[in-house]
């Protein structure tokens, strides 16, 4: 994954964090991230694979475990659940 798509992962996840009415401090936690990966000048795949994801500011542990998780399997889990969440609001499930 480029970083560009991993940024646009956490920026959705952002977004749908604000629709559920989260926490600011959280919802900032993802945008920031997802602007310093965007604009990081070294592949964050790269930075996966020598473990220096915390080099970026803004990523955290908890962070660091889903960017690793996002580059090591193509998707993120929490995000998903996230998506089916509103999903389901949508359909007026709940």
């Amino acid at each position: 994954m480029t970083n560009t798509e991993i940024a646009k992962v956490f920026q959705a996840l952002a977004h749908l964090l604000k629709l559920k009415k989260e926490s600011i401090f959280k919802i900032r936690a993802y945008e920031r991230a997802a602007g310093y990966i965007n604009d990081w000048p070294v592949e964050v795949e790269q930075l996966v694979r020598e473990g220096r994801l915390m080099e970026i500011p803004g990523v955290g542990e908890a962070i660091n475990k889903k960017i690793t998780e996002l580059v090591n399997t193509g998707r993120l889990e929490y995000y998903e659940k996230l998506k089916a969440e509103r999903a389901g609001v949508k359909n007026g499930q709940t």
